[in-house]
């Protein structure tokens, strides 16, 4: 019987994979970053640790000059390093300083949720936003992120204004500065599509689950209250639920809308066929109240202001 280390070499041989390994390993071995690594780590390794270690070495090689070329990796936004693991040859990934900022703009961008906003809002900034006509609201919102305190209570903001004078944009700014100097968790709800979205949530019997989670975050934005199609149902048994807890717990709230607050005290009070729900109404206002105070934001329309100046 042929031995079969002598059939593997004769293989090995025809087709010059031996020679190819050599060269590899030549590679391997004459690379600055291996030999540097070899001398410091020198007293560290086993006396096989090169030869155990030589896959390892192949794939740090490999990849580092992926990376040079700007080729796909093996873990792309990482790093190969070697290191010492059990007196043997190992291989790490670190991440780049790319891929850490990507990370951490990921992290901040998943502390506000605000999928249903609009594209700006998601780079609001107090530092950037438009001060001019909107001195009072802006001082009042600086006031809040200065003074916010996780756990501890304070009245969020009901900014009122016409269309487009920027009370979405402040309310961004707020949870954006917030989200990056205390890492606070905030959720803004656009109501009116909210209030649909609840509508439908009651085929499926998450209705309870989902007022549950939005009435435990840390800081909540209703933004457009009163743009909603009138609902007792909604009033009553989502926003009222979601407001009286927040007010039993002091927890941090925010408002936007067209309406100022006696409006939508108005708004709040058409009940089915016409009737008058004031009783009820007044028990939403009141919460609000409690939760907010209000600021009338004044000034010309951001956004027609914004198209204007682009032609």
């Amino acid at each position: 019987m042929k031995e079969v280390s002598k059939d593997l070499g004769k293989y090995l041989n025809q087709h010059n994979w031996r020679e190819r390994y050599n060269k590899i390993l030549q590679k391997v071995h004459n690379d600055p970053d291996v030999q540097n690594f070899l001398r410091a780590h020198q007293s560290q390794l086993a006396p096989d640790a090169i030869r155990k270690g030589a896959a390892k070495l192949y794939e740090f090689v490999n990849e580092k000059e992926k990376l040079a070329k700007h080729e796909d990796t093996f873990a792309p936004g990482y790093k190969p390093r070697l290191i010492v693991n059990n007196h043997l040859i190992d291989i790490s990934y670190a991440p780049e300083p790319k891929k850490i900022a990507e990370d951490n703009a990921a992290a901040l961008a998943a502390l506000v949720d605000a999928a249903k906003m609009p594209k700006d809002f998601k780079n609001a900034t107090l530092d950037n936003y438009d001060s001019h006509g909107r001195e009072v609201a802006l001082d009042a919102a600086l006031a809040f992120v200065e003074r916010y305190r996780p756990g501890e209570f304070q009245q969020g903001l009901y900014l009122s204004g016409n269309y487009g004078v920027g009370k979405t944009y402040l309310l961004g700014a707020v949870a954006n500065d917030l989200a990056r100097k205390q890492n606070v968790h905030t959720l803004i709800l656009h109501v009116p599509t909210f209030s649909v979205e609840i509508r439908d949530a009651i085929s499926d019997n998450s209705v309870l689950d989902r007022v549950h989670k939005i009435q435990r975050v840390p800081l909540l934005m209703f933004d457009d209250i009163g743009g909603e199609t009138q609902s007792p149902w909604f009033r009553d048994d989502v926003l009222g639920v979601i407001l009286q807890y927040r007010m039993q717990e002091r927890l941090p709230t925010f408002f936007s809308s067209n309406l100022t607050i006696p409006n939508l005290a108005e708004f709040m009070a058409a009940g089915k066929n016409g009737q008058d729900d004031s009783l009820k109404a007044n028990r939403i206002m009141a919460r609000i109240n409690f939760l907010a105070k209000e600021i009338n934001i004044e000034g010309p329309d951001r956004r027609t202001a914004s198209v204007q100046n682009q032609e």
